[in-house]
């Protein structure tokens, strides 16, 4: 399952008028930072001050380091999840998601969408063990404030990006589509992707029309699990 797991990573292209968010910043804490002092020599750059005398006169190559990584999850954890075992999959493919988060250095936001209103578990913490124990647990039950979930992590997201403008961000949204209808969906500022649960012989098939308006990609479970 490992080789297929990765391919549930957002593209960073993916929507039409999605942004990743790299940041360029040349004094904040993530992007260029200061010359370096030691390293690669620029012998461009040093040649062009004259020929070097002493060290103090070498120029070296900026060090650079790449932006932190943030995955926003959403959880659809509503009754119909239960359906068909779209829920326990879908907890299979989280705890792969996890692992690689853990092993890249990631940080997770993760936010449940069941019972009455959204839910946040973690926001922008690194990937821990812990994360494990909450997984094991999680149940299906009650509505789907899925509207309410993407609400309230476009608001989020809109604030994380005012105070880390160099990380980049995705969107990973996990859920059966299972909505009343709709009118209007907010704009998250990242690139995303929505797996779609939904199983059975009769699918309403409205994940792909929410993964279209949210300018995410859109890939069903059974594409990422073993064949």
């Amino acid at each position: 399952m490992a080789k297929k797991a990765l391919g549930i990573r957002p593209r960073s292209d993916a929507g039409a008028n999605a942004r990743p968010r790299a940041g360029r910043l040349d004094h904040g804490k993530q992007g260029k930072r200061h010359a370096a002092r030691n390293g690669t020599v620029n012998w461009p750059g040093t040649l062009l001050n004259g020929r070097p005398r002493q060290r103090s006169e070498l120029l070296f190559h900026l060090r650079t380091r790449s932006p932190h990584e943030l995955w926003l999850v959403i959880v659809d954890a509503s009754a119909s999840t239960r359906r068909h075992q779209a829920l326990s999959d879908a907890k299979g493919l989280l705890a792969q998601l996890f692992d690689d988060a853990y092993r890249q250095r990631a940080r997770l936001a993760l936010l449940t969408a069941s019972g009455q209103v959204p839910k946040w578990q973690v926001q922008g913490l690194k990937a821990s063990s812990g994360l494990r124990h909450w997984l094991n647990g999680l149940g299906a039950g009650g509505g789907t404030p899925l509207l309410a979930a993407l609400g309230e992590a476009g608001r989020w997201l809109t604030a994380r990006q005012k105070r880390f403008p160099a990380e980049q961000q995705r969107l990973l949204l996990l859920t059966d589509g299972r909505l009343k209808d709709w009118q209007a969906l907010p704009a998250l500022e990242c690139p995303g992707l929505l797996i779609d649960i939904e199983r059975g012989p009769i699918r309403l098939g409205r994940s792909k029309v929410l993964a279209a308006q949210l300018q995410s990609d859109y890939r069903h479970i059974d594409e990422l699990l073993p064949g």
